[in-house]
């Protein structure tokens, strides 16, 4: 068992064992990854760059596990592969972007 499949289990054991199954259709669970999402970008609203550095690690992490747990339960229901989906997504990144024409910059060409 990989080690992605081992959270998925551990999520749906913990939903499961709350019955709330019932509300994780595909709307809501997109829904809780954007609601999730505004809440990490809260912790750093009105600080500088420097001061966004030293946001609470913790308050970060307890936020991305929040992300990656509707994330992960998103694509359990459609029967996604995460490392796949990812590395697909990389590959398809690495045509858009190459090397030759992004590096160093973030302006589109």
């Amino acid at each position: 068992m990989t080690e992605i499949q081992e959270i998925t289990n551990e999520l749906i054991k913990f939903r499961d064992e709350r019955d709330w199954q019932q509300f994780h259709d595909s709307k809501n669970l997109a829904t809780a990854i954007s609601i999730e999402a505004a809440e990490l970008n809260e912790l750093f609203l009105w600080k500088t760059v420097a001061d966004s550095e030293k946001v609470d690690s913790s308050k970060i992490k307890e936020e991305l596990a929040d992300i990656l747990a509707f994330s992960f339960l998103l694509a359990n229901k459609h029967g996604f592969n995460i490392k796949e989906i990812m590395l697909d997504k990389i590959r398809r990144n690495g045509e858009k972007y190459p090397v030759d024409k992004a590096k160093g910059t973030s302006k589109k060409y």
